[in-house]
């Protein structure tokens, strides 16, 4: 049976320092991933609640999703959720979840258990049981123990009918709003089950719960390798690895013919499954001709970041007789570093030579080559 699903994404972030649900967690807006669990359950229709005028970053956040609509929130987190019931355009046996957007690692097991109790109950939500021993206290004095048996932790999504939480609202009394769905249907002398929760559906409050939530994530580490080479001709100096050095020729190619970057480029890409330089730059492609090859690296580094990747380090060597690189290695590193936003310390620009075999041996060529680091979210 399908259900229908209300992500409540209407505030403002103030304990958090910013609004949270488009700040980025692993490569992705904190919204994204709630929407992409529920969509991916199976949800048939996902109504994300926004501020007013805030449509435009849900639409940027949720690029590429189908299945979900906009509605304008509320002053409150109780009118954001009844504008997003209003929204729903479900029967009315419908079963719906009402979920934060604060809460992104929602799993699909999760999920399960919730629709699963609403097949014999009225409304249910995930809980966990307080672990931690209770103290009241004032004024950074301790007081008294408060005793945590029976209290529970509770999380989102919460899951009812959809004519069951409208019709709760709608007997809600004026005054104080509700913390949340539950209470509203408790209110009402709904009965609420409760399912087994899920330590990761923590809830991004504080500024510190962001590092936490991206200790959280499983990434996978990959490594990548590429390779270049150009042909020497006339010229009076040389790029490599972003620095222009002072020569007798130059390098050759449709762009500046920066091998360095051009290996580093294609390593990036490489660790990410993602072809290579000629597939996003293509040679025959004029645009390119000339170009500085630091827009072939920021592209892939763009790619990455998109991905929810980030790179760890890069070892670049450079193959040749001449120009001397030793000379010019430190500002190599360093404008890589710049440009990959890394420490000094995960750069490396190496050279060697062939000892006059090959076609760098006879002064022909310049090749390099280069190996990168990254991390991908993911299992």
């Amino acid at each position: 049976m399908s259900f229908s699903a209300i992500i409540v994404a209407a505030g403002t972030g103030s304990r958090a320092g910013e609004a949270k649900q488009w700040r980025r967690l692993g490569g992705r807006p904190v919204l994204r991933w709630s929407a992409e669990a529920l969509l991916s359950a199976g949800a048939s229709e996902l109504v994300v609640v926004v501020a007013p005028g805030a449509e435009a970053l849900a639409a940027e956040a949720l690029q590429g999703l189908e299945g979900w609509f906009a509605a304008a929130g509320g002053a409150t987190r109780a009118a954001s959720v009844r504008a997003g019931l209003d929204a729903l355009k479900a029967p009315s046996d419908t079963r719906v979840l009402i979920h934060d957007a604060a809460r992104p690692f929602l799993d699909a097991a999760t999920i399960g258990r919730v629709l699963a109790a609403l097949e014999q109950h009225e409304a249910a939500l995930p809980v966990l049981p307080v672990a931690d021993s209770l103290r009241r206290g004032a004024d950074d004095v301790l007081g008294e123990s408060v005793d945590r048996d029976g209290l529970w932790r509770a999380q989102t999504p919460q899951g009812f009918r959809l004519e069951t939480i409208r019709r709760a609202y709608a007997a809600w009394p004026d005054g104080p709003p509700p913390t949340d769905e539950v209470e509203v249907a408790r209110a009402a002398g709904r009965t609420v089950a409760m399912v087994a929760g899920d330590t990761r559906l923590m809830k991004l409050t504080y500024p510190e719960d962001f590092a936490m939530a991206e200790a959280l994530i499983p990434r996978q580490t990959r490594v990548g390798q590429g390779f270049d080479a150009h042909r020497w001709g006339p010229g009076s100096s040389v790029w490599l690895c972003g620095v222009e050095i002072p020569h007798d020729q130059t390098l050759i190619g449709h762009s500046d013919a920066d091998a360095g970057l051009h290996a580093l480029t294609d390593a990036i890409l490489g660790a990410m499954g993602d072809g290579d330089i000629g597939d996003h730059f293509p040679p025959t492609d004029p645009q390119w001709k000339g170009a500085s090859s630091d827009r072939f690296l920021i592209h892939a580094v763009e790619r990455l970041t998109a991905r929810g990747g980030q790179l760890v380090n890069v070892d670049v060597t450079l193959i040749c007789e001449r120009p001397k690189v030793k000379p010019h290695r430190e500002a190599m590193r360093e404008r890589l570093a710049d440009l990959l936003s890394l420490p000094l310390d995960a750069v490396s620009v190496k050279a060697t030579t062939t000892e006059a075999m090959g076609f760098t041996g006879r002064g022909e060529g310049l090749a390099a080559q280069a190996i990168a680091t990254i991390e991908l979210t993911g299992s």
